[in-house]
């Protein structure tokens, strides 16, 4: 299973749940009594849940890594464990839920059916299609080369980060009957006044910090050293762009991350 800073989750699902919550409606959340965030990470799912549910509700955040749980804590009750070895009795919740953890999982049906024992109604899980990312940027080659990174990264990582669109796959593997599936589509947009995450993506471009990062799985693929090093120059020197044009204050971009809220049900 992948690992992740509280850095990366921040800027990832940063605002997810701000514009609308309309994707959850599928979890009747105001019916529940126990429900448990699986994969919290610093809590940001979990603090809608305890929004969305009644006062008299039990929302509790379990991840495996004890850092990003300190900060989840602030909001919720936190339990360490691994989501495919939950350290809860059977029907201990009666809605189990995840964001973003699946793609991450060697063997999401596994996972899911673990989350099954644990619940006595309804198990969901909120994951990205990435695969299906869309960009539109003030500079004209970032969505062709953010898409050829893209690729390269997809190619490479070993686990199925485009899973989203088609979790209820897993969800039927593990003997769960489907009641529903409803996408929501995350923007995440940079346009002026730019704040100071948006200056630090932009020299992690120029820079090339984060491709450096990403340098062993996107060569797990068919990008050759050659490729990636060609990949990586092109890269900076949009990133170069992207400064500049921040420093005329023109600098725009939107990131469309579509996620699908897969909904499954405890069969009697």
């Amino acid at each position: 299973m992948r690992e992740f800073s509280a850095d990366y989750l921040r800027r990832t699902r940063e605002g997810m749940w701000d514009d609308t919550r309309q994707a959850l409606c599928g979890l009747s959340l105001e019916d529940r009594e126990r429900v448990l965030d699986v994969g919290c990470g610093t809590g940001e799912l979990s603090r809608v849940l305890v929004e969305e549910t009644p006062a008299e509700t039990t929302v509790i955040g379990c991840d495996v890594d004890t850092t990003l749980l300190a900060r989840a804590s602030e909001s919720v009750p936190v339990v360490a464990g691994d989501a495919r070895r939950l350290p809860f009795p059977d029907d201990s919740f009666d809605l189990i839920v995840c964001q973003a953890l699946l793609i991450n999982l060697p063997d999401p049906a596994a996972a899911v059916a673990e989350f099954a024992r644990v619940s006595s109604d309804l198990v969901a899980a909120i994951e990205p299609d990435n695969s299906a990312v869309t960009i539109r940027s003030s500079v004209e080659g970032e969505p062709a080369l953010a898409s050829r990174a893209r690729d390269a990264y997809l190619d490479g990582v070993d686990t199925d980060v485009a899973l989203g669109a088609s979790a209820r796959d897993a969800f039927e593997s593990a003997d769960l009957s489907v009641c529903g599936s409803a996408r929501y589509d995350h923007d995440r947009s940079i346009e002026p006044p730019y704040d100071a995450a948006a200056v630090r993506s932009a020299r992690r471009k120029a820079s090339g910090a984060g491709l450096a990062e990403d340098r062993t799985t996107l060569l797990e693929g068919e990008l050759t050293p050659e490729g990636y090093d060609d990949l990586r120059a092109d890269w900076r020197e949009m990133g170069r762009t992207v400064i500049a044009q921040m420093g005329e204050r023109d600098y725009r971009r939107t990131e469309t991350v579509p996620f699908y809220v897969t909904v499954g049900r405890v069969d009697d």
